[in-house]
């Protein structure tokens, strides 16, 4: 929970992992922001839980050795 606002964190129940830092800000007016962020939040939340098979892909494609980065 975050001791300012009272609202979990996104740390939370996550050990090892730090908090992500707060969401950037898209647009200058903060209601566009809010409205931005919301329906990021709603196209997240109708997607269908990834299978085993992509969180496998997905890992191995950001977890790759820097050798083959530089490459």
């Amino acid at each position: 929970m975050s001791a300012t606002t009272g609202k979990p964190t996104a740390g939370d129940n996550t050990p090892g992992r730090p908090a992500r830092a707060e969401r950037p800000v898209r647009f200058a007016d903060p209601a566009r922001n809010a409205a931005y962020w919301a329906r990021i939040e709603r196209n997240v939340a109708s997607a269908p839980p990834l299978t085993d098979e992509q969180r496998a892909v997905i890992r191995t494609a950001f977890h790759q050795p820097e050798a083959r980065r530089a490459a």
